[in-house]
């Protein structure tokens, strides 16, 4: 059996004897150590022999005329060539009639050329008509040459990131989990987290999932002997609790909500501080003389009732006599009874006023209000035992009555759960080698004690860790080969739902059938309406669009003071929702760009003017004016796209030629200086103006003339996407010329430019789902599978499920590379 990944993504290479990694194993009672973890992640790979399947290739399409060198020597090789190489490329020695020996190259001359950026303004152009015969004949033989010599590509070793390992633990025992709690941070690739190129391994990070498993593993199935600690839920400065918080008992305000995982029915005490003024008195400490209140409730019940103390210190908190409470996920509230009457301030967060210490008495009249900072859960104290909850009917599915009955049952537990989390069929080394972990531990703890040990080593196996490939047998090095139907149910289960497979999907694969071109549609149809295909606009739209930037904005409160974080939490659910009605409805991707509906809640709809929406609920609107249609309209992606203390042109304009027409602009080199801010005592200037002044330099020039036009036609929304119409004090001058001559006007007009270009727009879609959808980065010879994917979806008039249709049966996705020559060949022993 063969390994599919590089040498360089396995430090060492061994494979001990099956009882030496079950000695390790057993060497902690409850911790499988680190030593486990490396040596099994190599030990445990040779599993049921992997039989290759024959390769099908679509039939390339009829190709136009074969492009010829002379548009590239007439227009291009001047500063293209070997000695100028503008822009670090060059055009010498580019044969045409071999394209896939320059396919990057190529590629860049095709997107260049496509995009109408080259030739660049003031240059000889060719007429539009010679431009698309050559970009059509250039194409067709690049996608000829891949049809002949496909090139699938390998990612290298891929392990489950933070998002993907909260959702496998979830599917597989029903319990949730804060994965950013459990993990570290992981790294960024080409925007997305799940690139299998930065997802490499450490001992810290392999340490991170043994205690996850650790952890889990009691979580799930309780702990009768946990002793007590304090968790800490911390909610941020930055959001308003003027109103009531999605969760709390209504008649609430402020606060916070948060579901806790009680490892045992016992005592719990609650904790709570608050927010301090910087002249020391607690926030809120002129609230009306009758004070306030904060009710503590677990799932809707209230259990305690607490008198909010004026006089609390920084250094004191208020606390809760002990509360019984059971084990198991329970939501936990801790707000504050909704009685001031008058006018009230947020000055913690101040929505719709400008930022003020009203403790202070400057603003007679105003009464400000007390802000929860922390809310702390202590315990268990005086455990009496274990309840049921939904993870312990998940993982013990038999329940033994007497000794006899026990290891059957503990056998029947495990292999099932040893198949879900492997995502395939378990060998019986494999459920013997979690069999003796159980039988170890249930000789010390009994029967649960002995699954929680065997659930614990599960979930830091490197089958569960790690997404393995296996080229199969008999496969030559540098051929292209299908995955196997398993190895397939696992790439669209992590594309489609960021999870493992569920039992419809493996058990199809298992019997062969995801091979079957109908079966493989019905899976996928089924999948996409499942609500765990949400976690594409969760992950992918996210990553996709940047909304993982909103977590760094921060406005400056004075000049924009109706922004908070509850607002930015609106804007991306705002965006998430649109682009999940895209998926659910099957609606076509072009209506990212023209939808003329949202989703809104309160907060949201009173920053956009939208009247008659009330309450935390989002719910789904018309959008009349024109200029809010689709994504350009997003207060989301507007916000992200400027700084804290205005909008930025040059962002926005950057923003929308890299996400939504993939031509990102040049990076600008270090030394350049920062724009201009207006000065207090000076003339105050617009950003266009201050904007304009800044690309004086004719060496900023030719990058600002390309990004400038398209961020200014966005102007006339402000830094948190509110609608205006003057900047400054001087009216928004959103006019401009687009490079390829097009005027623009505003955000209608830009848009019309960019529907003009559609073309653009849905292969860069196609592209980027396709490099999530894969997990690795994408490279220049997958380019002809997102080109037969957005033409194959222009017959389904470019609806989202062609396009999830067209990557799960395009060669990247289906087939893999076996190139050996740096591979890792295992032996079992």
């Amino acid at each position: 059996m063969r390994i599919g990944y590089s040498g360089g993504a396995i430090a060492s290479v061994f494979a001990p004897k099956r009882p030496a990694v079950v000695a390790r194993m057993l060497s902690s009672a409850y911790m499988p150590s680190l030593r486990l973890l490396l040596g099994a992640l190599l030990a445990t790979l040779a599993t049921t022999p992997v039989v290759a399947q024959p390769v099908s290739l679509t039939a390339a399409a009829e190709a136009p005329a074969a492009p010829t060198r002379a548009l590239l020597d007439q227009y291009c090789v001047t500063c293209h060539s070997d000695g100028a190489r503008e822009g670090d490329l060059s055009l010498e020695g580019i044969d045409l009639a071999q394209p896939s020996a320059h396919a990057e190259t190529l590629e860049k001359v095709v997107r260049k050329l496509r995009a109408g950026l080259m030739p660049p303004p003031r240059r000889p152009r060719p007429d539009a008509s010679t431009v698309s015969a050559f970009v059509t004949g250039l194409e067709a033989a690049i996608d000829s040459a891949a049809a002949t010599s496909p090139n699938p590509g390998r990612p290298v070793l891929h392990r489950l990131n933070r998002t993907e390992y909260a959702n496998v633990v979830r599917d597989l025992v029903g319990l949730e989990v804060d994965g950013a709690t459990l993990l570290p941070p992981g790294d960024m690739s080409q925007g997305y987290d799940n690139m299998s190129d930065v997802l490499t391994v450490s001992p810290a990070l392999l340490e991170s999932y043994i205690s996850a498993a650790g952890k889990i593993s009691r979580l799930a199935l309780g702990d009768a002997e946990a002793t007590p600690r304090v968790e800490t839920y911390v909610v941020p400065q930055a959001v308003s609790q003027m109103r009531h918080v999605p969760g709390a008992p209504f008649g609430t305000r402020g606060g916070t909500v948060v579901t806790h995982n009680f490892p045992a029915d016992g005592d719990y005490r609650f904790r709570l501080s608050f927010y301090y003024s910087s002249i020391g008195p607690v926030f809120g400490d002129n609230v009306p003389a009758e004070g306030e209140q904060i009710e503590i409730s677990v799932d809707g019940e209230r259990v305690a009732l607490l008198d909010f103390d004026r006089k609390l210190k920084a250094t004191e908190d208020l606390r809760t006599p002990p509360i019984a409470i059971t084990s198991g996920p329970h939501v936990v509230s801790a707000a504050f009874i909704e009685r001031a009457s008058g006018p009230v301030q947020d000055f913690v967060m101040p929505f719709e006023r400008a930022l003020a210490d009203l403790s202070t008495g400057q603003f007679p009249g105003l009464t400000g209000l007390p802000h929860v900072r922390n809310l702390g859960i202590d315990g268990p104290y005086d455990v009496t035992g274990i309840s049921e909850t939904a993870s312990r009917a998940r993982i013990l599915s038999c329940r033994p009555a007497t000794r006899a009955e026990e290891t059957p049952c503990a056998e029947a537990i495990v292999r099932r759960l040893a198949r879900q989390a492997f995502r395939r069929p378990v060998t019986e080394i494999d459920v013997e080698r979690l069999i003796g972990l159980y039988e170890t531990a249930r000789a010390d703890g009994g029967f649960e004690a002995g699954i929680r040990m065997a659930l614990q080593a599960l979930l830091a196996d490197p089958e569960f860790v790690f997404r393995f490939e296996r080229t199969p047998d008999g496969v030559r090095a540098g051929s292209t080969y299908r995955v196997s139907d398993v190895e397939l149910a696992s790439r669209l289960s992590f594309f489609l739902w960021s999870s493992m497979p569920d039992e419809p999907l493996l058990a199809a694969a298992e019997q062969g059938h995801l091979s079957d071109p109908g079966e493989l549609e019905r899976q996928v149809t089924r999948m996409l309406a499942d609500p765990r295909a949400e976690t594409l606009s969760t992950n992918f739209a996210s990553h996709w669009l940047h909304l993982q930037n909103l977590r760094d904005a921060h406005p400056d409160v004075f000049l924009f003071p109706d922004w908070d974080e509850n607002l930015n939490r609106s804007m991306v659910r705002e965006t998430e929702l649109f682009f999940d009605s895209i998926v659910r409805e099957n609606r076509s991707v072009r209506d990212l760009l023209t939808a003329d509906y949202t989703f809104v809640d309160q907060r949201l709809a009173t920053h956009y003017g939208v009247p008659n929406v009330i309450g935390n609920r989002f719910r789904r609107v018309a959008v009349t004016d024109e200029r809010r249609h689709g994504l350009l309209g997003h207060a989301s992606i507007l916000t992200l796209t400027s700084v804290p203390n205005r909008t930025s042109p040059v962002i926005r304009g950057a923003w929308v030629l890299d996400v939504l027409l993939g031509t990102p602009p040049p990076r600008p080199p270090a030394d350049v200086p920062p724009l201009d801010e207006n000065e207090a005592g000076e003339r105050h200037l617009s950003v266009r103006e201050r904007t304009t002044a800044h690309r004086a330099n004719t060496f900023c020039a030719s990058c600002h003339n390309v990004i400038d036009p398209v961020g200014f036609s966005l102007e006339n929304f402000d830094a948190v996407g509110a609608w205006r119409t003057r900047d400054s004090g001087f009216p928004v001058d959103p006019s401009g010329t687009i490079y390829d001559g097009t005027p623009v006007d505003g955000p209608v007009s830009l848009r019309q430019f960019l529907l003009r270009n559609e073309d653009l727009f849905l292969t860069n879609f196609a592209r980027n789902l396709l490099m999530y959808a894969n997990g690795r980065v994408f490279q220049p010879y997958d380019m002809p599978a997102v080109r037969t994917i957005v033409r194959d979806a222009e017959r389904e008039e470019h609806r989202f499920s062609a396009y999830v249709m067209g990557i799960v049966t395009s060669t990247p996705f289906q087939m893999r590379r076996a190139d050996m020559d740096t591979d890792v060949a295992l032996v079992d022993q």
